[in-house]
């Protein structure tokens, strides 16, 4: 019996010591680089390695002139610890190098691994000729590199977008590309939309190998290791302005605007030069408090600026000219007396300048019964509507957008609301179920200042090779395949916008004083939100300068503030005093 018990014993012995090996052998010989989502070679190899990553292998981007907006690249002096237990000529470095040797020693004393020589805690910028001189001199574990540093301020957060590793991501993004799960990938905004592009390709460094001392092995030497790819990583070339950027980030907080924010537009390249979003975002945690949210291309309540819509649908169709007269005496209705707004009878001129509400539920009412599709189709036709950026084929991409957070637009919500005349006038002035993005609202702008030509808003010019070579350029694009309006159609709406200025009551009329004519449309939106007692509304100013010569499309909004404390007309003529200033330094005031 015992001797069975024996052999049983001995036999499972033998077995759980068969599995143990299997076992090893599957981590030591085929599972290596794959065993619980490790690379066991790397990770061995890490453990004995010191480096210095010099680029970190994603893409970047610039403004269009060409200033960097998420890393920069300073010419440095990279040292190795080993260089303490070395004779070399530090002598000469430092002389080269412009510091003391005492510096150098002092931080080759502080640093156990290989570290950037810095002075006043920031990195020693070098020439390129003290870079040629430094590497001429060929001292192992001293090297002068381009290194690349992240931007200490954060430009446009909202547009540029941000990244993070997420390897559950990379695989359904990329699932045939084998990319290491530490990898940055774009989670929203352009990084998000040129991901693609912007991907690593590998990094650069600077690595020795260890002992378990930290002794170097294999002599003195020091790899640089790149992926030896001339054309990555590229550089994404945007068609913001980044003092301009910064100016308009500085505006919208100095009048504590909390939610909400503008989007200036170059109206002959139809491009964004600044865009603003708040509440504003932490790099370091992004979705808090919601910061992530991009309220410029997210459809929000208009308001009267939607009246810009009704009024270029009836003039273009013939149903009304500037001299039509409304009663803006009455409400929406047409019948009961608005004792707040008592205007009178006044022309679409008048009408549109005061923001008469009578008046466009009037003409919203006779559109519909025209054409039930009219609101719709002038809202494209001037390019505000369902959405205003660029969208087209990019390579094997057919709806590629340089948006992808933009939203689209509604007008209706409900085609049965074409039939009831209420509906009709609420929707007419901006309120029911209209919802359009501040992006928009400022292409519609821009589309009026040129003359009606409805174009989609582009936030990137072109992608960029590593050897400034174009990889791929997004050119202006229609923003229909509609008609545009008509010339004297534009005409007219660019009288009726620079009127709500000019005119004594005008709802702009504290813009005349600006050094840029301006020539826009308010809106004032109910939001059916109330806070402590007192409602809260969004709060529109959007329009074009000069009026005469248009240079800028600019939207500004604060949503859900209360009536009467918003700083969406402060921020409004900031924005233009600041960019005559901008001009005027540039010696383009004419």
């Amino acid at each position: 019996m015992w001797k069975k018990r024996t052999l049983v014993m001995l036999a499972l012995i033998q077995l759980g010591l068969l599995l143990l090996i299997g076992r090893l052998a599957q981590i030591q010989l085929i599972d290596t680089e794959s065993f619980a989502n490790h690379n066991l070679i790397a990770e061995s190899v890490a453990q004995r390695t010191q480096e210095l990553i010099i680029d970190d292998g994603r893409g970047s981007f610039i403004d269009r002139n060409g200033a960097p907006l998420t890393k920069r690249y300073v010419p440095s002096l990279v040292l190795f610890p080993f260089l303490t237990a070395m004779k070399w000529p530090m002598e000469q470095v430092a002389r080269i190098a412009g510091v003391s040797e005492e510096e150098i020693r002092r931080q080759l004393e502080q640093e156990d691994g290989p570290f950037v020589l810095e002075k006043d805690g920031e990195p020693l910028a070098l020439s390129a000729q003290q870079m040629k001189q430094i590497n001429d001199l060929r001292i192992p574990g001293v090297f002068a590199v381009n290194k690349q540093y992240p931007l200490e301020t954060v430009y446009a957060p909202h547009l540029l977008g941000f990244t993070r590793p997420d390897q559950e991501l990379i695989k359904k993004r990329y699932p045939k590309r084998p990319l290491p799960p530490k990898t940055e990938v774009g989670i929203q905004g352009l990084e998000k939309a040129f991901d693609e592009f912007l991907l690593a390709d590998g990094e650069t460094k600077l690595l020795y190998h260890v002992d378990a001392e930290g002794r170097p092995l294999f002599g003195l030497d020091v790899k640089y290791s790149d992926t030896g790819n001339p054309f990555y990583p590229v550089t994404v070339q945007t068609t913001l302005d980044r003092d301009l950027q910064q100016e308009m980030e500085q505006i919208v907080d100095r009048y504590g605007l909390k939610k909400g924010g503008l989007v200036l537009l170059d109206i002959d390249t139809n491009s964004v030069l600044a865009m603003v979003s708040r509440p504003n975002m932490d790099p370091r945690d992004p979705y808090k408090n919601r910061g992530a949210e991009n309220q410029i291309v997210l459809p929000q309540i208009p308001g009267s600026i939607l009246k810009t819509v009704i009024a270029a649908a009836a003039l273009d169709e013939g149903l009304a000219s500037l001299e039509t007269t409304f009663d803006c005496s009455r409400k929406i209705d047409g019948k009961t007396r608005d004792e707040e707004h008592d205007y009178g009878m006044l022309d679409l001129a008048d009408s549109f300048a005061v923001s008469c509400n009578n008046a466009f539920a009037t003409l919203g009412k006779q559109l519909i019964e025209h054409d039930p599709d009219a609101f719709e189709t002038y809202a494209r036709k001037l390019g505000l509507y369902p959405t205003a950026g660029w969208e087209g084929a990019v390579y094997h991409e057919e709806h590629f957008r340089q948006f992808p957070e933009e939203q689209k637009g509604t007008i209706w919500h409900d085609p049965r609301d074409k039939r009831v005349p209420l509906a009709v006038a609420q929707t007419a002035i901006g309120q029911k179920n209209v919802r359009v993005s501040p992006l928009g609202v400022a292409n519609m702008m821009a589309t009026i200042a040129r003359g009606g030509e409805a174009l989609q808003v582009r936030a990137v010019d072109k992608v960029l090779y590593k050897n400034g070579a174009t990889l791929f350029s997004f050119p202006p694009q229609p923003a229909s395949d509609m008609a545009p309006i008509a010339p004297q159609t534009a005409e007219e709406l660019q009288r009726l916008l620079r009127g709500v200025v000019t005119k004594e009551d005008g709802t702009g009329r504290r813009f005349r004083s600006l050094p840029y004519p301006v020539a826009g449309k308010s809106g004032t939106a109910e939001t059916g939100k109330m806070d402590g007692g007192a409602e809260l509304i969004n709060k529109w100013f959007a329009g074009y300068f000069p009026a005469d010569r248009p240079k800028y499309a600019l939207a500004v909004v604060e949503l859900d503030c209360p009536s009467g404390r918003a700083s969406t007309n402060d921020v409004f003529a900031a924005a233009v005093e600041a960019l005559y200033a901008y001009d005027r330094a540039k010696n383009e005031v004419k």
